[in-house]
């Protein structure tokens, strides 16, 4: 049975970075808020960890899975996504770096793939102040131990230096020590007020966990700061709910209808396309959509005919934010005279700590600008490394028996019976899992992407394209060979074995940053939303998350996704006040 329909002063859909500032904003300002996040909380300790919990940590409803990551596979790209309260900010790798000002491209935009950006970095550096203030990121604490050793920030600064590059620590949103004290991982961390998962919290324990979730509560994700601080204002904060139909009401405002997941149905199949399924119904003065890219994009491609005056413009600009994984296999470094092994342990530390900023061709550069930072990932995924060694562990594994058993047969004559260093030499050197560096690369690729639906489903074309051919979508392939090209050369500076992604041989690329699709422009002929967000010719309807690139940040996302929205507030509070 329905329930009867509620009326808000703003519905916001979505909990990451644009809908968790957006609701807080409107909550400060007095306004009655509901936030409708599709999937469910995460308090510190609830990240799944073992195969038995992560295989059902997908998100699905369809298949009966409800868990924290969305996986898509589109043509030319694959795209990984979160699920759960606090939107990406539950998985991402920490960094809020602001958008770089030469970066704000303002091109012709009767060329495909052309970006013209309706803001500039004066426009959104008060903003950045003002989300940079609530979110109090933190640099890698270099100058103290044990972070100075660790061993990957030292073999990337290594690498930057060796190959003339310039290395920085960027701004992590994560806590390494409580203000006024040295940071030391594993410390409790005094907040001032109570966050809404009521649970205690712990400074980073360097484990390498960030992209699975933080079990400590050592990053300052957005259920710990803004959505916190919004449901102590009053804000109504609904999980497990997500919005199916939107449309205008004729009286004004907006009708929102959604689906209310039931918590203990976990394993069962939902009928998203079952009407009596969305049963729930809230009516807004204001719709904030804020879903992420591919769920906001996808929200407004089903809903369309509600909206004739929406510009044709949508399902255009998509970019991946120019994603690119990269190795650098087999560290080594010179010593005493020879090269040896270097032990980089990847598992060690926050999954970023450091990162190089190559010049865009708006600086004087050749090619389009990106960042390249180190990477990092959690210790159970060694095991899973060490794997692709198994050639030659199952060689030590059956020469090791061999001995055994020729010991075992000359028993009388054997008397050292000790045998830990025989099995310590079944783990061989552990060069693959020890020597690895992660290279996670991200920058200005072409924002030429079509979204479109096809049997009620999304749908994303877009393509890196191939070496030497600019076909009419895949023109990001120089930005790319320019990127590989960087990775190579600090592969090369720490002696090391460059390899791509597997999927970069399938001409794939996987990117965690979708943006575009309901880009901003000056005017519904270049966008579907104005520099603020609101789109033009439905007032009162706000795309506050990464759909509203017209182009790629190039820089990691977040803060700059973040900024907008708290821009976007500032508007609708100014056009709200009595004049």
């Amino acid at each position: 049975m329905g329930s009867p329909a509620q009326h808000f002063d703003a519905v916001v859909v979505g909990s990451g970075f644009g809908g968790s500032v957006a609701t807080y904003r409107l909550a400060e300002a007095g306004r009655t808020v509901c936030l409708l996040e599709r999937g469910g909380p995460y308090p510190p300790g609830s990240f799944p960890r073992t195969p038995t919990q992560m295989r059902t940590n997908f998100w699905d409803p369809t298949q009966g899975l409800f868990g924290l990551f969305d996986f898509w596979s589109f043509a030319g790209l694959d795209v990984l996504v979160s699920s759960g309260l606090g939107g990406g900010s539950l998985i991402y790798a920490n960094v809020l770096l602001r958008k770089d000002e030469a970066w704000f491209a303002r091109e012709d935009t009767s060329g495909a793939g052309r970006e013209y950006w309706p803001v500039t970095r004066a426009d959104l550096d008060p903003h950045y102040d003002r989300v940079e203030a609530m979110l109090a990121p933190q640099s890698y604490p270099m100058e103290h131990e044990p972070y100075a050793s660790t061993p990957k920030t030292r073999a990337f600064l290594d690498a930057a230096r060796r190959a003339g590059r310039e290395a920085f620590h960027p701004p992590l949103n994560v806590l390494f020590g409580n203000e006024g004290e040295a940071p030391v991982p594993g410390t409790p961390i005094v907040e001032h007020e109570p966050n809404l998962h009521g649970a205690p919290r712990f400074t980073c324990r360097l484990t390498g966990e960030c992209d699975l979730g933080c079990n400590y509560g050592s990053k300052n994700s957005l259920d710990f700061t803004y959505l916190s601080a919004a449901a102590r204002l009053g804000a109504d904060i609904r999980t497990g709910c997500e919005a199916r139909v939107i449309e205008p009401r004729p009286e004004g405002g907006y009708t929102v209808r959604y689906i209310a997941y039931d918590p203990d149905a976990d394993g069962e199949a939902v009928d998203l396309f079952d009407p009596a399924r969305v049963s729930h119904t809230l009516t807004c003065d204001r719709l904030v959509l804020a879903a992420g890219t591919l769920g906001t994009v996808r929200l407004l491609l089903r809903n369309r005919a509600a909206f004739p005056r929406l510009s044709r413009r949508l399902g255009t600009r998509f970019c991946g934010n120019g994603d690119l994984l990269t190795f650098a296999l087999k560290c080594s470094e010179e010593r005493d005279g020879r090269r040896v092994p270097r032990t980089v342990d990847p598992t060690y530390g926050p999954v970023i700590t450091s990162a190089i900023r190559y010049a865009d061709e708006n600086e004087g550069a050749e090619g389009r600008g990106f960042y390249i930072e180190d990477g990092g990932f959690p210790a159970f995924a060694t095991w899973l490394i060490q794997a692709a060694e198994m050639p030659g562990d199952m060689w030590r594994f059956r020469h090791t028996l061999a001995r055994l058993l020729r010991e075992r047969l000359r028993r009388d004559r054997y008397r050292h019976t000790g045998r830990s260093a025989m099995l310590a030499a079944l783990f061989g050197s552990a060069e693959m899992s020890a020597g690895l560096l992660p290279m996670l690369g991200m920058g200005r690729d072409v924002p030429d992407g079509r979204m479109y639906l096809r049997h009620n489903h999304l749908r994303v074309d877009w393509r890196k394209g191939r070496p030497g051919r600019l076909s009419r979508q895949g023109r990001s392939s120089p930005y790319f060979e320019r990127l590989r090209d960087a990775c190579h050369e600090l592969a090369d500076a720490l002696g090391a074995e460059f390899r791509d992604a597997p999927l970069w041989f399938l001409s794939r690329v996987i990117t965690v940053h979708p943006l575009g699709g309901c880009p901003m422009g000056r005017h519904e002929g270049e966008g579907v939303v104005d520099a603020w967000g609101e789109a033009f010719g439905h007032p009162g309807l706000h795309v506050v998350d990464g759909a509203m690139m017209p182009g790629p940040v190039g820089a990691n996302p977040s803060l700059t996704i973040a900024a907008l929205s708290d821009r976007a507030a500032d508007r609708i509070l100014e056009r709200e006040r009595p004049a």
